[in-house]
């Protein structure tokens, strides 16, 4: 656990309304301390390099450079500040790739102001914080890298609207392998249909719309 004091904070949107509705509601807690607000990733770099912050409050979609990059950035030349990834897309892939980037938590925008302040403290002390929403999405993204690529192509024939039997005959295989193909792959992905399963493939981008 970091020694006791104010955690200084950067807040890092390219939205100023989003950025002036999470300062104020830091501002109620006597241990927070603002000491910087970016509206691009490169801006939040380079103060993060300037201000050495406790934790960044980083968004993913920003100009100039977008939030992943600008964890991966700041992980690296200061890997003590903690960041915590604020996203309106929490079924989104890039919530994985901010993870791998060195984010210690992620949280939706939709979390309430007690989960926000929380969060903050949690992973100033280096514990792993994140919105239901986003465990789901990572535990779907790690089930993905196990769909091997006949079962990826399996998916896209079904996307395509193909049958057991039409998916057989294009790949020249049984339709009991083909069954076979499917509950793992519906296990892996959490899936219990068809439609279910080709939706998460899609936004793990496995298989293509």
């Amino acid at each position: 656990m970091k020694a006791k004091g104010k955690i200084k904070i950067i807040l890092a949107d390219d939205h100023l309304v989003v950025r002036m509705g999470i300062a104020s509601i830091l501002s109620f807690e006597p241990d927070f301390e603002v000491v910087g607000q970016a509206d691009s990733g490169a801006e939040a770099l380079s103060m993060a390099q300037a201000l050495n912050p406790d934790v960044v409050i980083m968004d993913l979609m920003m100009p100039d450079m977008d939030g992943v990059e600008a964890t991966r950035r700041i992980h690296a030349v200061r890997p003590d500040t903690r960041i915590l990834v604020l996203t309106s897309f929490g079924t989104s892939a890039e919530v994985h790739r901010a993870i791998e980037a060195g984010a210690t938590g992620a949280l939706v925008k939709t979390s309430t102001q007690d989960e926000i302040c929380s969060a903050i403290r949690q992973v100033f002390n280096g514990q792993r914080v994140l919105s239901p929403e986003i465990k789901n999405t990572l535990e779907c993204a790690t089930a993905g890298t196990m769909i091997s690529g006949q079962q990826k192509e399996i998916l896209r024939l079904i996307a395509n609207g193909c049958s057991n039997k039409d998916i057989a005959r294009i790949l020249d295989i049984g339709t009991n392998c083909v069954k076979y193909h499917l509950k793992v792959t519906f296990a892996n992905l959490g899936a219990s249909t068809r439609s279910e399963a080709v939706a998460t493939a899609i936004s793990l981008g496995l298989i293509q719309a």
